[in-house]
């Protein structure tokens, strides 16, 4: 009888134990460490695409942009812990490590370049971007707030201020005025724009400056979501945003049925992973 019980808990252990690893994928090593990664949908495959490239886990082939934890064929023994992606350093006491995008790592007082442990490369795709509601692409105000975020001044004040922590994307940076927008109209103009505190709102005050010397008045409207800033310049309640990069926007309209439009890419942040309870990724085994 005894015999039999004991086969039966045996037999429980490792059924529990075959569903705990499933949920992750598989796992070739036991690396017994967890990960805090952002849960919305293009931000976790960045982070778990920062894992993959670095040789940590294996995706599924044909997971991209829009890979999430189910995705994972090799998980590699690590354990995922998927949170907002704002709250991501706030677990950081929590767990093993975080991967954070640039601006809330900042927020929370990380230096991106000097504290990641990873970081990821050139991601041109990721680019945050200024975006208006449909239909006000070719508005005057739109096209004097893009030139003055992609002015030579804002420029070298995110080179200056960020040093490599937020990287602009801007080419061809110009004197910070569209020659096709009549400012003399556009005095006395308040352009009213969403963004997160930093480096959106930061990077925006740069801007006000050069706005201001035409007699416009450049008015932030700060958040600390990711869904409210969409939602107001779609319903018209503010003109434009500056938060987000342009895979979340098209999954955005894409669940939220809402017609908001990029006219601008601005800057990069790279993501990073953060060390936790961890400090360093010495112990933690790769994939062979």
């Amino acid at each position: 009888m005894k015999k039999k019980v004991l086969s039966v808990v045996l037999a429980l252990t490792l059924a529990v134990s075959a569903v705990a690893l499933s949920a992750c994928g598989s796992s070739s090593k036991e690396n017994d460490v967890t990960i805090a990664i952002p849960n919305d949908t293009t931000n976790e495959a960045r982070a778990l695409l920062l894992l993959q490239d670095n040789g940590y886990i294996k995706l599924k082939d044909g997971a991209g942009i829009t890979a999430r934890v189910k995705d994972i064929e090799d998980s590699n023994g690590i354990t995922f812990k998927e949170v907002e992606a704002a709250q991501v350093p706030n677990t950081l006491k929590d767990v093993d490590f975080g991967i954070a995008n640039s601006n809330f790592a900042i927020d929370a007082g990380l230096n991106p370049v000097d504290d990641s442990l990873i970081i990821e490369g050139s991601a041109a795709k990721y680019a945050n971007i200024v975006a208006v509601k449909k239909g006000n692409e070719n508005d005057p105000k739109t096209k004097a707030l893009v030139a003055a975020l992609e002015s030579k001044q804002v420029k070298e004040f995110i080179e200056k201020k960020y040093k490599g922590s937020i990287v602009s994307t801007v080419e061809k940076p110009g004197d910070g005025y569209d020659p096709d927008v009549d400012y003399s109209k556009l005095k006395g103009t308040k352009i009213t724009v969403a963004a997160s505190p930093a480096p959106h709102a930061v990077i925006l005050r740069e801007a006000k400056k050069i706005l201001a010397k035409k007699g416009i008045t450049l008015d932030i409207k700060e958040f600390t979501d990711y869904v409210q800033p969409n939602k107001v310049v779609d319903s018209g309640e503010i003109f434009a945003n500056y938060f987000q990069h342009q895979p979340y926007l098209d999954d955005f309209n894409k669940e939220n049925g809402t017609k908001v439009v990029s006219v601008a890419a601005i800057h990069n942040e790279p993501m990073g992973l953060y060390p936790g309870k961890t400090k360093s990724l010495d112990g933690v085994s790769k994939l062979k």
